[in-house]
């Protein structure tokens, strides 16, 4: 069974065709891709974009979501905020934090959280504020969108500022662990990875798959399919 004691999701609830927003990704054409002025990067928004790795996608949520939400987001879901949460008060215990970005669903971080009950799992979709730096024993990022077209690599969550900022909210020792099934994200995961300073690797290139990350159905289809998953294990150095 899963404890409210070790399991949240942070995230901002919202019917999609209410609020206006895009459609599915793979329906847009490249000028309607969003980008979102990065004011903090220049005194004129407009003149400086920061390239998003998402699209929210459309649909409206079901009946049954709605009613699981209503019974179980009491208990496990933190509603956005720009401040940063009292994590130990929200999750009423002192214990090794993980952050899991991107988590769909919530399966495979459900199943991790049940067989890591010692640990404190955070789910999210989008990492804005709320983390304070030096706070997460890990970060866990599976299967990100893979942008396989090559004018839009520069849609990929992995690249060098954003582990940059995940580095700076791991404690030093704390890990990062990716996980893709192409093979082209897999290599620049890889490369991005490797140029961080207060990285290492904790193998020589991809590392086994762990027990404790579960293999998914679409994972499942894919290796049957005879398609390759590679995992990327990196810890931040002590003294970084």
């Amino acid at each position: 069974m899963i404890s409210a004691a070790n399991l949240a999701f942070i995230t901002m609830i919202h019917d999609p065709n209410e609020a206006g927003l895009p459609r599915d990704p793979s329906q847009l054409a490249d000028d309607e891709l969003p980008e979102i002025a990065d004011a903090a990067a220049s005194d004129n928004p407009l003149h400086l974009r920061r390239i998003r790795s998402f699209v929210t996608r459309a649909g409206r949520v079901s009946t049954g979501q709605r009613r699981a939400m209503d019974e179980l987001g009491p208990r496990y879901v933190v509603p956005y905020s720009p401040e940063q949460p009292d994590w130990e008060a929200v999750f009423g215990r002192r214990a090794p934090r993980i952050l899991e970005i991107g988590f769909g669903m919530g399966a495979t971080t459900a199943e991790i959280a049940t067989h890591r009950s010692n640990d404190d799992f955070l789910g999210v979709e989008v990492l804005e504020n709320m983390i304070a730096p030096e706070s997460l024993d890990g970060v866990h990022i599976f299967f990100p969108d893979p942008w396989h077209k090559a004018r839009h690599h520069k849609r990929r969550l992995i690249q060098r500022k954003f582990v940059a900022l995940l580095v700076s909210r791991l404690k030093p020792g704390a890990y990062i662990h990716c996980a893709t099934d192409w093979q082209n994200y897999a290599e620049q995961m890889l490369e991005v990875l490797g140029a961080e300073p207060a990285l290492e690797n904790t193998a020589e290139d991809y590392a086994p798959r762990p027990d404790y990350r579960p293999v998914t159905k679409f994972e499942k289809r894919g290796l049957r399919l005879g398609h390759g998953v590679w995992d990327l294990i990196y810890k931040r150095r002590p003294n970084s």
